[in-house]
């Protein structure tokens, strides 16, 4: 699968060009921001941290203090804002009471007991674990989403059926370790999803189209 996958990359990077992610001013900042964009847009999340900025809340141990009322209302931008409050909470609990709050000390630990560690948060799926390694840490991990599995299951590339893990270990072993282009890959596969790979597939003007079975467009589920 190596080669389909750099052949992805190199159409996807031509075509839509460098996609300048994680947006957020500080490791912290996109640490809240893998929380917060759980099942939402980023604009609602741009929102939501623009409220927080406002407040001077952008640091851990302030947003930790910060009554839950008071955190809920910030973030209700961002949608389901009382649940994204419980999981950002128990986040900011690891960071504060492990790490002092210092995303440096809980980023200086290994990328796997890190990871477990995220994975032992309530709230925090793999999905949200690997944007914060990736993104806010810099650390080599890859980023599955939906897109990613719709675009690799819709070209035959993978089973529809195939789990996040299995997805993150065929770019894992197929491309070379290195953070920035775990980012930009991620980062395009998003942008080629929101642009083609939609539920309803616009596949006409898509960079991979000729890549699909059959060299065609897909039907419209």
């Amino acid at each position: 699968m190596s080669g389909i996958l750099s052949e992805v990359y190199e159409r996807l990077f031509a075509a839509l060009g460098p996609q300048h992610w994680w947006p957020g001013e500080s490791p912290f900042e996109v640490m809240v921001g893998a929380v917060l964009v759980q099942n939402t847009a980023w604009k609602n999340v741009e929102k939501a941290i623009g409220n927080l900025r406002e407040e001077g809340l952008l640091e851990p141990k302030a947003l930790y203090e910060l009554p839950p009322e008071a955190l809920a209302e910030l973030i209700r931008p961002a949608g389901y804002y009382r649940l994204k409050t419980r999981r950002l909470r128990n986040l900011l609990a690891m960071l504060v009471e492990r790490y002092d709050g210092s995303p440096d000390a809980m980023f200086a630990v290994d990328a796997t007991t890190l990871r477990e560690e995220l994975l032992s948060v309530n709230g925090i799926g793999p999905e949200t674990a690997d944007s914060i390694l990736l993104y806010a840490a810099g650390l080599p991990t890859f980023v599955v989403d939906t897109y990613t599995h719709r675009v690799l299951a819709r070209h035959g590339w993978i089973d529809f059926e195939t789990d996040y893990h299995a997805i993150q270990d065929h770019f894992q072993s197929s491309l070379p370790v290195d953070v920035a282009l775990f980012n930009e890959y991620h980062a395009l596969l998003v942008r080629v999803g929101h642009l083609y790979c939609r539920k309803r597939p616009q596949c006409e003007e898509c960079p991979l189209a000729d890549l699909l079975p059959g060299g065609g467009a897909l039907e419209p589920a």
